[in-house]
């Protein structure tokens, strides 16, 4: 018989704790192979090999999301090794920038607080700078060019909500927002970005809603997207499959789907539009400037799994 190791063992083994192995198993990262008649957790020498895989990816900083996600191999080791990179990159700037300013403080001869209030107040980007160099961009790239205001507010209206009236914010955030300037400017960004515009197209041109109930039917969406991610509800659950429905009747006009699986082909196509470094790298930077959008993508994600599982599902049963 394969030996075990009870939860007092194993992390001795692995150098950690009874309290944190218990508790990768309560949130279900990894949960042990058996159990004794008393209810007690056992462990397996593979049990044991992959709790030290996740303490040396906690070890490089890796959050328990993108662990949770590797060992289900929901994405690549590739492409979250790729994000774990950018972000240390992203901490090492960060860094080098407030070592600056305590270096020219200390060298500062007069109040060296006052000086550190002083150059953090002139590296912080204040909201209606922000909203300056997004209008002017936009206006600059033609971006969505020749539909009403209000649509294009709708449009940026979670980039506006979370990203640009962001209350003041971190030395790390303070440079994510720098580096997502540099990116607006890039040409290629931008070319990418004018790919993703067809979809929201669909609306505007046979508006169903005005924007103010759009946005209003957004929110309901990720309300109901994140309390699904609370409830850790697969893409193929019912949960989720009622607000792929939803977002479809948004995004087509219509009540009763009859070209749905026209609409899935549809928007699987915009999802792949969407997955180029640049647009990668930017949902990271806003997911960086602010908590409430990184929950917000998180949110898209599991939508974009729930459509691309339900177009799956129906090929499937067409082929059958």
């Amino acid at each position: 018989m394969e030996e075990k190791y009870t939860i007092g063992e194993t992390a001795k083994i692995i150098g950690s704790t009874i309290k944190t192995v218990r508790y990768y198993d309560e949130i279900g990262l990894l949960k042990p192979t058996s159990y004794t008649d008393g209810g007690h957790r056992l462990y397996t020498v593979k049990d044991i090999w992959r709790l030290e895989m996740i303490t040396n990816l906690r070890y490089l900083d890796f959050g328990i999301d993108d662990i949770s996600k590797m060992i289900s191999e929901e994405l690549s080791v590739t492409r979250i090794l790729d994000w774990q990179i950018e972000s240390m990159e992203t901490q090492v700037n960060t860094l080098m920038d407030m070592i600056s300013i305590l270096r020219q403080a200390k060298e500062h001869n007069g109040d060296s607080l006052q000086c550190i209030h002083d150059l953090v107040n002139a590296r912080t980007i204040k909201a209606e700078n922000k909203k300056q160099f997004i209008d002017k961009k936009v206006q600059e790239i033609q971006f969505l060019n020749g539909i009403p205001k209000e649509w294009k507010d709708s449009f940026f209206y979670y980039f506006d909500k979370y990203i640009i009236n962001q209350v003041k914010g971190s030395a790390k955030q303070t440079a994510a927002w720098h580096e997502l300037q540099e990116l607006i400017n890039d040409p290629q960004f931008i070319k990418d970005l004018k790919n993703t515009e067809f979809l929201y197209m669909n609306i505007v041109h046979q508006p169903k809603y005005n924007a103010t109930t759009l946005v209003r039917k957004l929110e309901n969406i990720h309300d109901r997207l994140n309390k699904a991610l609370k409830q850790k509800s697969p893409a193929s659950s019912p949960v989720v499959q009622a607000i792929v429905d939803d977002t479809a009747r948004l995004y087509t006009n219509s009540e009763h789907l009859d070209n749905k699986e026209d609409y899935f082909h549809y928007f699987v196509k915009y999802i792949q539009r969407t997955k180029t470094k640049r647009l990668e790298r930017c949902e990271t930077l806003c997911a960086i400037l602010s908590p409430q959008y990184y929950q917000l993508s998180k949110a898209n994600q599991l939508l974009f799994q729930g459509i691309e599982w339900r177009l799956e599902h129906m090929e499937n049963s067409e082929r059958e």
